[in-house]
């Protein structure tokens, strides 16, 4: 187990006892939020973070300034520890001129028996800006948490965006994504999801990236691996506006039970005869040979499908 792993392992048992603490010391900039309050901040040079409480949750602002390279990732630590409640977090990311920066975005439940967990995101990338974003969750095995993630990103020229989001311990509950990009000349921007969902979990992803300057370019990737009687829809689209642009959708749904419902809808749409978009969808079945190999060795049926899971999810 690497160091981020055991720092990841020391929050969520601090999640699970209710002694949540910021675990990542001086070393990186973070802010821990629990509930509604905010448990701890810590900048360091080039960046700022603002927050403040408003009903149900937080408000974050940070600021990355021009020029400026954030060489360790900025940790970012959200959840609840009660068994039920409300969590609304607003942020506002803005990427100064030409910087460079990572943040690493946990989501932890682990008690979680009615939880709404809300995220409006807003993301403006100056010129030559770059941004990577990892959101990692952790749920409890009880379902019973609705999960709302919101994205609004705007890329400048020469910008580059990657926004990630992964779901694979826990119940996923239900789950509603709609992340939407707004693309300027030359940029980039990458939209990866990897969920998986058993039971009775509802799984929704929603995307649309709009190319709107030459040259620019956008992925949206989608991996649901769905089990039980779980349900997953992927609707996610590309429109090419100008010239030189590249647009790509893949959509990729694994299933593993008789009950499951997946549907994937990929959409494209081509207003330049310069521009390029492609798109490729598809729902298959978790292999059955190596079911049964793993079986035969020794595992229960569902810790045998968790691992052909965590296999296809690397």
């Amino acid at each position: 187990m690497n160091n981020y792993d055991n720092e990841l392992q020391q929050l969520i048992d601090m999640y699970k006892e209710g002694n949540v603490k910021n675990v990542f010391g001086d070393r990186f900039a973070n802010i821990v939020i629990n509930g509604d309050k905010v448990i701890g901040i810590n900048e360091i040079q080039g960046i700022n973070i603002v927050a403040r409480k408003i009903e149900d949750g937080v408000s974050i602002k940070i600021n990355i300034e021009d020029n400026v390279t954030i060489n360790n990732p900025v940790h970012l630590c959200f959840g609840m520890t009660p068994r039920e409640g409300k969590q609304i977090i607003e942020s506002q990311f803005v990427i100064g001129r030409n910087a460079d920066v990572q943040f690493l975005s946990h989501c932890i439940f682990p008690n979680a028996e009615h939880i709404e967990h809300i995220m409006k995101s807003k993301v403006h990338l100056h010129q030559g800006a770059r941004m990577q974003y990892r959101e990692e969750h952790y749920h409890s095995e009880s379902g019973g948490i609705f999960v709302k993630p919101e994205l609004k990103a705007f890329l400048n020229e020469n910008s580059s965006l990657i926004e990630e989001f992964k779901l694979l311990k826990g119940r996923a509950g239900n789950v509603d994504i709609k992340y939407s990009t707004t693309q300027n000349k030359k940029s980039n921007c990458q939209l990866l999801a990897k969920i998986s969902g058993k039971k009775d979990d509802k799984i929704k992803i929603n995307e649309r990236i709009n190319l709107n300057g030459e040259y620019a370019s956008g992925i949206s990737k989608s991996r649901i691996v769905l089990v039980d009687n779980a349900e997953g829809i992927i609707n996610s689209k590309v429109i090419a506006r100008k010239a030189y642009t590249r647009g790509h959708v893949d959509c990729e749904e694994i299933v593993g039970g008789n009950d499951v419902v997946a549907s994937s809808i990929p959409q494209i749409k081509v207003m330049n005869p310069l521009a390029k978009v492609t798109h490729e969808a598809s729902i298959g079945r978790i292999d059955k040979k190596k079911l049964e190999t793993l079986m035969a060795r020794g595992l229960e049926e569902e810790k045998a499908i968790d691992m052909i899971i965590s296999g296809l999810m690397k």
